[in-house]
């Protein structure tokens, strides 16, 4: 799936660059109208970040995460803020699709293990941000000594299935993503479903990502940008279902 990115802060929804909260775009004052023409387009998955949560590892955009549930009846993933249990059930019980866990993979690894042993892998997805192949927590502010590699081999212990890897180095430059890193990741852990993050800017970095078995993609700037649109988003997907339903 080919995710649209709606990064919450205040509000609104905003872009970062390089995960800098000095550095904010203001992208849509409404981010419940920009989920509405999102669903029009035809597009039917969406990926959430509460940016403020991320930051002070608490909910702090849940009312507007609440409205976009209402007007959104696609699949909706949601990451930011949720470091215990009960954060985590209050959003799977509002309906997101899945959460993802990021810096409590890393800081609170059994809270992690236990949602996935009660919701599943489909339900709880790990999101592993950070710079030359280290894991960053705490909305990216803090580097760990942890490499990626390891922690999605963890949690791939523990039963999760898809990671979200984010080269904060690449979120928000138009850059291209980081296919380095996440050529290394896929082949030392091959049964791990990535979901490539930062940096995405055509069509072209799709085919790349496509050759590399990476299917799985999250667009934020480039939307912003127009080097790709929402019609674009709608015809991969639709085409990758028509491929695999002759496939079938």
């Amino acid at each position: 799936m080919i995710f649209p990115a709606i990064d919450l802060h205040n509000g609104q929804s905003v872009r970062l660059y390089q995960g800098d909260y000095n550095q904010v775009t203001l992208i849509n004052p409404s981010p419940v109208v920009q989920a509405k023409e999102i669903i029009k387009s035809g597009v039917k998955q969406l990926h959430l970040v509460d940016l403020d949560g991320a930051k002070t590892g608490k909910p702090e955009n849940y009312d507007v995460i609440s409205k976009i549930r209402e007007n959104f009846n696609g699949f909706l993933e949601l990451g930011g803020g949720i470091r215990d249990i009960e954060i985590a059930k209050a959003y799977l019980d509002l309906g997101i699709d899945r959460i993802i866990m990021g810096s409590a993979a890393l800081e609170n690894p059994e809270l992690v293990k236990n949602l996935l042993k009660q919701y599943g892998g489909d339900r709880i997805v790990i999101g592993v941000d950070g710079t030359d192949g280290k894991v960053a927590v705490n909305g990216w502010l803090e580097q760990s000594s942890v490499t990626m590699e390891d922690l999605i081999s963890t949690m791939m212990d523990a039963g999760a299935k898809s990671f979200i890897v984010t080269d904060v180095a690449r979120d928000g430059t138009m850059e291209g993503p980081n296919l380095d890193l996440l050529m290394s990741l896929t082949q030392a852990l091959p049964e791990a479903n990535l979901v490539a993050s930062g940096g995405i800017r055509n069509l072209k970095d799709l085919h790349n990502l496509k050759a590399l078995g990476i299917t799985d993609v999250i667009i934020g700037k480039a939307l912003f940008e127009g080097t790709i649109t929402l019609n674009d988003i709608a015809e991969v997907e639709s085409n990758a279902s028509k491929k695999n339903n002759s496939l079938s």
